[in-house]
C-alpha cells in the first residue's frame, strides 16, 4: 500500500469522510487559531459546544428534551422486577444484560465575539457533521441556524460531506448546479439575510479561501480552507493509514471514480478497483 505524507488531492479528500469526527475537530481548532491571528482588536474567536440528541427522546418537567440513559431488556419473560424509578432488580444472583443508549454527541462550532459589546456574537462558523444530517440532528441544526440569522449573526456553513440531506441556509433550488456538488460552502451575512454567497468546493481543485464578515466597521478576513484540511491530513498521519487501493466509504459516481483514479494514478497510485 503506497502512502502519502501529504494530501494527494488538490482539494477535499473523499477518503477522509470516514474519519470525520477527527477531521471535524481538527478543522474547527485550526480555523479558530487561523481566525484569531487575523482578527482586529476587540474580537475573539471561541469554540463553542452543543449536544446532538439522537434516538428516542422524552420530555422532562422543565421542558428540556432528554434521552433515557439505559434501556433494559431480558431474553426471558420472568425473573426481572422493575422498581418505580425504572431500575431493574434481579431476583437471582446473575446479572441481567442491558443495552446502553449512546451518549449525546458533542458538536463544536466557532463564534467570533465582540469583547467590547458585552460579548455579542458577530459571526458563527460551522463545519457540518453527519450528526447534523440525521432526522433529529437536522431539527436542532435548523433551529440553531434560524436563531443565529434572526439574531443578526453572520453565518458561515462549510459542508464537506457528500452523504446526507441538504442543510445549508441557502435553498438548494437557488444554488447554481456546479456549486451544489460535491461539497457546499455558504456565507450568509447578517446585513443581507435574504442572500447567500456560495463557493465551489471539490476534490479536483483547491478549497477556497473564503471571506469571513465581521462588524460593519471591519473589513472581511480570509479563512484558507485548503491549508487547514492539508494540515489536518498531515497532523493526523492519514498518509500512514488510508488505503487508496480500496474505494472510499462514500460511493462515487462512475465519472467521479474515473476522475479520482486518474488523479491518484498521477500521484503514483494504481487504482484499477475504482475504474469502470
Amino acid at each position: 500500500m503506497k502512502t502519502f505524507a501529504t494530501n494527494p488531492f488538490p482539494g477535499m479528500n473523499p477518503w477522509l469522510e470516514a474519519y470525520w469526527g477527527d477531521i471535524h475537530s481538527a478543522l474547527t481548532l485550526y480555523a479558530r487559531d487561523a481566525i484569531d491571528r487575523t482578527l482586529p482588536r476587540g474580537l475573539q474567536a471561541r469554540v463553542e459546544e452543543y449536544l446532538s440528541i439522537e434516538g428516542p427522546i422524552e420530555q422532562d418537567r422543565s421542558g428540556r428534551r432528554i434521552a433515557p440513559d439505559i434501556t433494559i431488556y431480558d431474553s426471558r419473560s420472568s425473573g426481572i422486577a422493575v422498581s418505580p424509578r425504572g431500575v431493574a432488580i434481579l431476583e437471582g444472583a446473575e446479572p441481567v444484560v442491558i443495552q446502553r443508549q449512546a451518549e449525546p454527541m458533542t458538536l463544536r462550532y466557532i463564534e467570533i465575539v465582540d469583547m467590547k459589546a458585552s460579548r455579542r456574537v458577530v459571526t458563527a462558523i460551522a463545519f457540518v457533521s453527519p450528526a447534523n444530517k440525521t432526522e433529529q440532528g437536522m431539527v436542532q441544526y435548523r433551529n440553531k441556524q434560524r436563531r443565529l440569522l434572526e439574531g443578526g449573526v453572520h453565518l458561515i456553513e462549510i459542508d464537506l460531506l457528500r452523504k446526507g440531506e441538504w442543510i445549508v441556509a441557502a435553498d438548494q433550488s437557488c444554488y447554481p448546479p456546479s456549486f451544489a456538488q460535491p461539497y457546499r460552502i455558504c456565507v450568509t451575512r447578517a446585513t443581507a439575510p435574504d442572500q447567500s454567497e456560495v463557493y465551489r468546493a471539490s476534490y479536483a481543485f483547491p478549497l477556497p479561501s473564503i471571506r469571513i464578515p465581521l462588524r460593519p466597521t471591519d473589513d472581511d478576513i480570509r479563512l484558507p480552507l485548503q491549508s487547514l484540511l492539508d494540515q489536518a491530513y498531515m497532523n493526523g498521519r492519514y498518509g500512514d493509514s488510508l488505503d487508496y487501493d480500496q474505494p472510499p466509504e462514500i460511493s462515487l459516481s462512475d465519472a467521479e471514480q474515473m476522475e479520482v483514479a486518474r488523479m491518484l494514478r498521477r500521484d503514483g497510485i494504481d487504482q484499477p478497483s475504482l475504474e469502470t
